[in-house]
């Protein structure tokens, strides 16, 4: 067993609780909006999720780091959670196919975690409560210099981080003679979904954030893909901008969770910040469209008002939250262009949704799409 799990560590909250554990992954502090996810299973691909970035994460799930980790099984080149709490986290693995623990994995990726809390009372206090911001460390131990340092991190309410996680140069995937060439707005975007379009056919052409749609034409693209991504959408005036001349430009558009709210957004409806958000592998959402329910994969804490989107006559709702009635699905009614707040890729989770890139490949290749 490492010596890091004989050290004490210790996370407070905003709100003043404090809960002691024990050291795990990197010795060190790490600050950020803490948040649950209920998942049992990728824990791996969960913590490489750009869509967590700025975030402390809990993980619900009684054991993780069970079945270790691999190479293969990341969302982006990297760990993006700000820091781990955890019930068991096992630096022991029984999975053939690992290439290493999880203890291991955190020291390589610098990640700072705390092992041995009460998630399920943790959990149950941040429902309750609200997200808020947190700060977790295994270097200091003394409450008043750790609440000070608390009070300097910023809410993630306002906060601009999709500029942050982008790629910051371009580059392909796919087949280059496709005609079905798909222009990528990464403001954070996973593999796994990139992986779903290029098994359609796409050559697919991933640009930074803050591209133009000037430079985003150049590519010649029939369709364009708006990504998810951290943080707060309502200050990316960029990327409205952006996909408000796409939408003019009649071009075939699907969103994924940020890339959801930017779409709401551009058509004149406000997101907000949730009370603590959706983080799953079994969330039930219901497709209006075709009646049918799906149990999905979410990761957000912004959703958008669901008022604004029923008195906006040009939106359809297709997709609506089975447990909150949140929206979470959106097309319009005169433009090829539509959006989901969940992740169908579902990397973890099921794939229940992954009809949603056939539904986008079919907008594209549409005649009226010609």
């Amino acid at each position: 067993m490492s010596t890091t799990h004989t050290k004490p560590a210790i996370l407070i909250l905003e709100d003043g609780n404090i809960f002691y554990g024990k050291a795990f992954g990197k010795i060190g502090t790490a600050t950020g909006e803490v948040c649950f996810n209920t998942g049992m299973t990728g824990y791996q691909e969960v913590f490489t999720d750009p869509s967590y970035y700025g975030q402390v994460l809990i993980m619900n799930s009684v054991h993780i780091g069970n079945y270790g980790v691999k190479a293969a099984d990341v969302e982006s080149d990297s760990v993006k959670v700000k820091a781990v709490i955890g019930r068991n986290l096992e630096d022991k693995y029984s999975r053939f196919m690992a290439d290493a623990s999880l203890q291991e994995y955190f020291e390589a990726q610098n990640v700072v975690a705390i092992d041995g809390i009460d998630t399920r009372a943790l959990v149950a206090h941040i429902r309750t409560q609200g997200a808020m911001n947190c700060i977790i460390s295994s270097e200091l131990l003394d409450t008043e210099q750790l609440k000070a340092e608390l009070k300097k991190v910023p809410s993630m309410d306002g906060l601009e981080l999709a500029s942050a996680v982008s790629t910051n140069e371009e580059y392909f995937l796919g087949d280059e003679k496709s005609e079905l060439r798909i222009a990528v707005l990464d403001f954070g975007i996973k593999k796994n979904i990139l992986n779903c379009l290029v098994e359609r056919g796409a050559y697919v052409k991933v640009h930074p954030a803050k591209t133009s749609f000037e430079k985003l034409e150049a590519f010649k693209p029939v369709g364009y893909f708006i990504s998810n991504g951290p943080g707060d959408p309502a200050p990316m005036d960029y990327a409205i901008a952006t996909v408000k001349k796409i939408l003019a430009a009649k071009k075939p558009l699907f969103g994924i969770c940020l890339g959801h709210q930017l779409l709401a957004l551009a058509n004149d409806i406000p997101t907000f910040k949730m009370h603590h958000g959706h983080r799953g592998l079994n969330h039930p959402v219901k497709n209006i469209i075709s009646g049918k329910s799906e149990i999905t994969t979410q990761n957000h804490g912004f959703g958008v008002d669901p008022k604004a989107v029923k008195a906006n006559t040009n939106v359809e709702i297709t997709h609506v939250n089975l447990n909150d009635d949140s929206i979470e699905g959106i097309r319009l009614k005169d433009k090829p262009a539509f959006s989901v707040q969940y992740h169908p890729e579902a990397t973890p989770g099921p794939h229940d949704s992954r009809y949603l890139f056939d539904d986008f490949i079919e907008l594209i290749n549409a005649p009226s799409a010609q």
